[in-house]
């Protein structure tokens, strides 16, 4: 450490009004110490932070006494570099608050020239570590939205090389072939590979090739266009339609052929058929389950199959749908009812749990045929656990300890479920009314509308403050 060459400008010539200054903007507490660690005083600066109102009880202990077990050999250090250094590297340390979570504080260690003591200086790094704590939800968030599209990338290339229909997806701006399924391949008799990059159409003569072209034009201004008959090389027949839609600020056409004796989506009349709907609900991204009025599971698409963790429909049949989602027993009773009553159930929140101890947030919509020869209840469950909150975390806590307290329905009275649930809410909203004002409890108060001598008697009953502290705040106000 460099010293000042100028003797009048020394540390040491500071009056104690200064010294307090410059250590007021250097950090948020001061602790001054002796040669072993022993603190002597403690000063807040900055708006001092209520979580720090308990410090001047360190007085006379150890500092290393103050902070949690993985933070005593940072201490150890710091009072070591300070002796041996003159000054330390800052280091962070976790501080014991009570009843509050830890307070990470970020600290300097000083040896004063003089008598041998110690200073250290240190700033809060609640609001870092709650920002990194942030950053790590939405780094998780980011990584299950990426194995999400990876797996839904794999299924899209299985299902598109499968197809039995030739597929050929077209750059509308210029007609270039950006991707073709093993299908299209065999139609226009080269590897799937040699017709990426190359100009549509393909090896037709120039009436196919006109009348493609028009199907494509009306594709591009209608959204989609429907059959028309083709022949292609070998004099093969084929059915062709097109669909157009944004990608990435590009606009892209998808082409389909079929064979013209096979029956292609969009021939039949009087309406979807039911083989096609029943295609879609199994490819559907959202989760489909049809029970029995009992619950009993029926039939099942793909996504409900995943959300179980099962392999196969086989598996679910003669098991219930509270097996997976809801509380076992509980919430199926609810879905009747209100079906009974509405006819529907829409975007109900719920949980759902797989066969491996797998859990998710759902939203379950319901409708029924109670009458008919084969009543039945059909479920649409949609995964909305990959959703990034918006809300704060307070508010997801309220509402688990909320349902927790709805689980304890039949075991323990209303009156007590009642007191039991204005406690939780209150001392929620008080919660949140400190994080709002950072912990001005003045503040806090006008903004809840109570007094502030009842603001502190309500903090008292809810144990948010440590007891003492606002005695000693009704004296310095």
């Amino acid at each position: 450490m460099k010293p000042f060459d100028g003797s009048n400008l020394a540390f040491g010539e500071l009056d104690a009004k200064s010294a307090a200054a410059l250590l007021a903007v250097a950090g948020d507490i001061a602790l001054v110490m002796d040669g072993a660690g022993v603190i002597r005083d403690v000063a807040l600066m900055g708006n001092g932070d209520s979580q720090f109102d308990t410090a001047n009880q360190w007085i006379g202990r150890s500092w290393s006494d103050t902070v949690s077990g993985d933070s005593r050999a940072k201490i150890d250090t710091l009072v070591k570099e300070a002796v041996s250094l003159g000054v330390s590297k800052r280091r962070q340390v976790n501080h014991i608050m009570g009843d509050v979570s830890d307070v990470p504080v970020s600290y300097t260690t000083i040896k004063l020239g003089r008598d041998g003591g110690l200073v250290a200086v240190g700033r809060d790094m609640r609001h870092v570590s709650a920002l990194q704590q942030r950053l790590v939800e939405a780094q998780q968030a980011m990584e299950r939205d990426y194995w999400r599209l990876r797996h839904v990338e794999t299924r899209y290339r299985l299902l598109f090389q499968l197809a039995s229909d030739g597929i050929v997806v077209l750059d509308a701006a210029n007609l270039k072939v950006l991707d073709a399924n093993s299908a299209a391949g065999q139609i226009f008799g080269e590897p799937t590979d040699r017709l990426i990059g190359r100009s549509f159409p393909l090896g037709m003569d120039a009436q196919a090739a006109r009348a493609l072209e028009d199907l494509l034009a009306s594709a591009r201004s209608a959204g989609r266009a429907g059959d028309i008959s083709l022949a292609l090389q070998g004099g093969r027949s084929f059915h062709a339609s097109a669909s157009c839609f944004r990608q990435e600020q590009a606009t892209l056409l998808l082409v389909r052929f079929s064979p013209a004796e096979l029956p292609t989506a969009g021939a039949t009349t009087g309406g979807s058929s039911p083989s096609r709907l029943i295609d879609l609900l199994e490819r559907s991204p959202d989760a489909f389950v049809v029970t029995d009025l009992d619950g009993e599971i029926l039939t099942a698409n793909r996504a409900f199959l995943d959300i179980t963790e099962l392999a196969s429909e086989e598996q679910l049949r003669g098991t219930t749908l509270g097996t997976y989602i809801g509380r076992p027993g509980a919430d199926f009773p609810v879905f009747t009812g209100m079906l009974r009553k509405n006819g529907v159930v829409r975007l109900m929140a719920t949980s759902a749990r797989g066969l491996h101890g797998n859990q998710s947030e759902v939203e379950v919509s319901a409708v029924w045929v109670p009458e008919g020869e084969e009543p039945c209840i059909g479920f649409t469950i949609r995964d909305i656990g990959r959703r990034l909150a918006s809300g704060p975390q307070g508010a997801r806590d309220l509402t688990r300890a909320v349902e927790e307290l709805t689980s304890l329905v039949g075991r323990v009275s209303l009156r007590d479920l009642v007191r039991d649930t204005v406690d939780l809410v209150e001392r929620h909203f008080i919660e949140a009314a400190l994080e709002l004002t950072n912990d001005n409890r003045t503040s806090a108060a006008e903004v809840l509308g109570v007094s502030r001598q009842s603001l502190y008697v309500k903090l008292r009953r809810h144990r948010l403050v440590t007891p003492g502290t606002d005695r000693e705040e009704d004296a310095a106000s």
